[in-house]
């Protein structure tokens, strides 16, 4: 009976689409669909509406209001448009938009443009694909009230995304997050979207910013004679097919690198991502042809950017000479690290500096924090709530860094975002610095264990695809909460924090206390005697219910670095069966 009535009601919206003024081929496509036996394409297309979430917008491409098409992205940029012109009423108002590679980027970005235009607000729309920290730089630099960045990061090529920012170059939180939504919503028809553009209201932006932004990261630089002296560092370097194809290159020439060899296959900007079947650095498989590239050349270091050049990917030799791609926590370690360091040695802290980190993220970073006497935040997933804590301090504390286990880093603040450029020319520096020591990176990050106290991390998720996955996702979470394991990795859980009752409890005393967080989240975070930890979500952006562990062995100098890594692989094992991710 439920599937009869949710056919009918998804038949009901299809037939709206039909009626309404949408294009002639978006029509075609919705009569096949509803013609089709198989009623399956139609109910995922049409059987909710694409939401915009606290993040904007990310789904497959596609006719219906739960695909990403000019409709859907035509509704969010109204809503927004809408909300900025009463949040800024009788100002002058500006935003950026900009687009990765992938396939529908550019027209729904000028559509975008369009509807900004065409509700008065100026719209510096990029001239081509962009990096999405460029958006963020842009933001600020052109003193604009918010910015769009077309984007589905590194997902599959069906995908794509719509990614909303504030006047500080930040993705939008509370309380402009829950009012930009609530205008979004206030469009029920297609016929509410102003889709014609203002031309006068619409400048194309490009190289003038480019240089800007390079500037920038090249006054970050800590030590040009160090680059100086290893100028030929051997890098490889890949945009996988994306927007870091012209500005990775031309920033660590800036800086002062003249040896950075290219992965031709995937020098081609393309939506498609020919060369990989996911266009994540995380992905062996994405980094594959960049390995190879180093191998063919014996590279001191290989790195990648995802399509819109956010996140980084970093691949280093092991003690056999085997290149290993380092995981996401790993490469914030030895970026913070190197900064820390960095700062300390140059005079420059003094208390008055902070670094900060996602929750889910390795707790070495708080140790390291401690140890060289600087603030540390814990923050929620996402580099909007890092991004916050900077705009927080601002004028209080200097920011140093900030990263997150899944690829991401920001080691500036010029941008409110996760910056694979700049961050790329800071992991070259290390290299570089590393070089210039006689020391390789891995053995860098061993002894950065050995310092800080070792741990080793590994993230695994479930995908559940559709109406059925989603409810499958609740339903999981819902058990985690109400029947939280009692061991894990063979260790005794002692803490559960509970971030969507925003509630921490001791399970050995009993005691509940309130934890500090700026909003709600649907997180659950699991700590044992040992030390380790295991935390919980499902994705915002994906249809997947997210596992990352971190667990903690003794690791007595690097000499026991092998040992570590076996006793912590059994426990990671382990605490997935616990968890019932395996």
């Amino acid at each position: 009976m439920e599937d009869k009535e949710l056919l009918k009601q998804v038949e009901a919206k299809a037939q709206a689409w039909l009626d309404g003024k949408y294009d002639d081929k978006t029509k075609d496509e919705v009569r096949a669909m509803l013609a089709n036996p198989d009623k399956s394409a139609l109910i995922d297309a049409f059987y909710k509406d694409l939401e915009f979430g606290t993040g904007g917008l990310r789904g497959k491409m596609g006719v219906g209001c739960n695909r990403m098409n000019i409709y859907t992205v035509g509704s969010a940029t109204q809503g927004l448009a809408n909300y900025l012109n009463q949040a800024f009423k009788g100002q002058k108002i500006s935003v950026v938009v900009g687009h990765d590679c992938r396939n529908n980027s550019r027209l729904f970005a000028e559509t975008v443009a369009n509807i900004f235009s065409a509700n008065g607000i100026k719209a510096y729309l990029f001239d081509d694909l962009r990096p999405t920290p460029e958006m963020s730089f842009a933001i600020r630099e052109l003193g604009c009230q918010s910015g769009v960045i077309i984007t589905a990061s590194h997902n599959p090529k069906i995908y794509n995304g719509y990614k909303a920012y504030w006047n500080d170059g930040a993705q939008i939180i509370a309380p402009h997050d829950k009012n930009i939504i609530d205008e979004v919503g206030k469009i029920t028809s297609v016929d509410q979207i102003k889709f014609q553009g203002n031309p006068e209201l619409i400048e194309i932006i490009g190289e003038e910013i480019d240089a800007k932004y390079i500037a920038n990261i090249k006054g970050c630089v800590l030590d040009q004679a160090l680059i100086e002296r290893q100028k030929d560092l051997k890098i490889v370097y890949t945009p996988i097919h994306g927007t870091g194809r012209h500005i990775v290159p031309r920033t660590l020439a800036a800086i002062g690198f003249t040896n950075v060899n290219h992965v031709a296959p995937q020098d081609v900007v393309t939506g498609d991502f020919p060369t990989v079947s996911s266009p994540n650095p995380e992905e062996p498989a994405a980094m594959a042809m960049a390995i190879k590239k180093g191998e063919e050349i014996d590279a001191d270091i290989v790195m990648a950017s995802d399509p819109d050049a956010d996140r980084i990917g970093v691949v280093v030799k092991n003690d056999e000479g085997k290149f290993i791609i380092l995981n996401g926590n790993q490469t914030c370690l030895i970026l913070t690290w190197f900064l820390l360091n960095q700062w300390k040695e140059s005079g420059k802290i003094d208390g008055k500096q902070f670094v900060v980190k996602t929750i889910v993220t390795t707790e070495v970073i708080r140790k390291m924090a401690e140890k060289y006497g600087v603030g540390f935040y814990d923050v929620y997933t996402g580099f909007k709530w890092i991004a916050d804590k900077i705009r927080e301090q601002e004028g209080k504390t200097k920011y140093i860094g900030g990263g997150e286990e899944s690829f991401g880093f920001l080691p500036y603040d010029a941008v409110r975002d996760k910056d694979a450029p700049a961050s790329i020319a800071l992991m070259a520096q290390i290299a570089a610095w590393a070089k210039d020591k006689g020391i390789k990176l891995y053995d860098l990050l061993k002894q950065i264990y050995a310092e800080f106290g070792f741990s080793k991390e590994k993230m695994i998720y479930i995908v559940r695809e559709g109406k059925a996955g989603a409810d499958e996702i609740v339903a999981l979470m819902k058990g985690y909460r109400e029947n939280p394991p009692a061991t894990m990795g063979g260790s005794k859980v002692v803490i559960v924090k509970d971030y969507q009752n925003l509630t921490e409890k001791n399970l050995v005393t009993g005691e509940v206390k309130p934890l500090d967080m700026p909003a709600k989240s649907n997180v659950l975070q699991y700590f044992t005697e040992d030390g380790s930890k295991v935390s919980v979500r499902p994705s915002g952006t994906e249809p997947k219910i997210k596992f990352y562990f971190e667990v903690k062995t003794p690791m007595n100098g690097v000499s026991e670095w092998d040992k570590a890594n076996a006793e912590a692989d059994k426990k990671i094992e382990q605490a997935a069966k616990d968890m019932k991710a395996m």
